[in-house]
């Protein structure tokens, strides 16, 4: 018998196509292949620092999909909830090289994938409900009706379990048939999590609100234990019951590629929340993790292993457990 998940998480993943030269991608002539996919992302972080993780999803019978399906037996991620389907192909993009650390273009070939035709038949109880934790983002239910009726039962069926959940919205716009659509159907679903964890332009657009504070507290009210709002190169802000402040953000050297910094955030917050850390050392590792990934090219590939995270934190754990932390102020609302 398999050792039981910590994590479960679904959505597409994609082949992607790295420009090897600055320009416009009509110009670019060579490109190098990674893999894409927020929630792809997250899963990978996580299992290169020790934990179990299923994933959940339909690829292509194609090339592209027997690398999907490599990538995951590469990074140690439980597959057995991914489906080929003969019926579609798998999703792929190009995305643009920035020198200057601006977001690069990014343009998408992934109508009618097959992991658009996600649906509750992919749900199976027992390989989803043996994980602890469930981890959505907002881009796996804007793929299509299907896909997004399978993450409400699975946000369903995780909580009436007791087990935690914590939500990206991650917004693509451009995948959803309006704003007031996209607006409702995500914070209907941050309602089901313990931990919502926006960009403050997300959450500006969510919630109607320009303030971290006053986007915390829509969240809260509505349920969830911990609100933690990505503020870019200031940090997060962190909000509970029982605290609020900043946590102030890890220096770069060099930005390289921005694509994967909110994905790097999660996985640092997840994984210190699992392991029982305080919300502001998760808040700090999120940071820290967010600010490896933007220094190398790829959405994933700064994502470190957990030898690597231990030999960073030994370092700066004590000290910096930190400065940015002890802000954080304890008041009770």
């Amino acid at each position: 018998m398999k050792a039981a998940l910590d994590v479960i998480t679904y959505g597409e993943a994609m082949a992607m196509f790295v420009a090897a030269e600055t320009g416009a991608l009509s110009d670019v002539s060579s490109f190098t292949r990674r893999i894409a996919g927020a929630d792809l992302n997250v899963a990978i972080g996580l299992s290169r620092l020790g934990f179990k993780v299923g994933w959940i999803s339909r690829v292509g019978d194609d090339s592209f999909g027997q690398y999907v399906r490599d990538t995951l037996a590469r990074e140690g991620i439980d597959a057995g909830c991914v489906t080929t389907d003969a019926r579609y192909p798998t999703g792929f993009q190009l995305k643009s090289k920035n020198d200057d650390g601006s977001d690069p273009t990014v343009e998408y070939f992934r109508k009618g994938s097959a992991a658009s035709h996600l649906s509750v038949e992919d749900y199976v109880a027992d390989y989803v409900l043996q994980a602890r934790h469930l981890h959505l983002t907002g881009v796996a239910p804007a793929l299509s009706a299907s896909s997004c009726k399978l993450a409400f039962h699975l946000a369903t069926e995780m909580r009436t379990a007791g087990k935690t959940i914590s939500f990206d919205p991650n917004l693509r716009p451009t995948l959803w048939p309006s704003r007031e659509t996209m607006i409702t159907t995500l914070n209907t679903l941050a309602a089901h999590a313990d931990w919502v964890l926006p960009g403050i332009g997300e959450g500006e657009i969510l919630t109607g609100y320009t303030k971290p504070e006053d986007i915390a507290r829509f969240y809260l009210d509505q349920g969830a234990r911990g609100v933690i709002i990505k503020l870019g190169a200031k940090g997060a802000y962190l909000r509970t019951a029982d605290e609020a402040g900043v946590i102030a953000s890890q220096p770069v050297a060099r930005v390289v590629d921005t694509v994967g910094a909110g994905d790097g955030f999660a996985v640092g917050v997840i994984s210190a929340l699992l392991e029982g850390r305080t919300m502001p050392e998760a808040v700090a590792r999120g940071n820290r993790i967010g600010g490896l990934a933007i220094q190398v090219p790829g959405d994933s590939e700064g994502l470190p292993t957990r030898v690597e995270l231990d030999a960073l934190e030994s370092g700066r754990m004590q000290a910096a457990t930190t400065e940015s932390e002890r802000r954080v102020s304890k008041t009770l609302h």
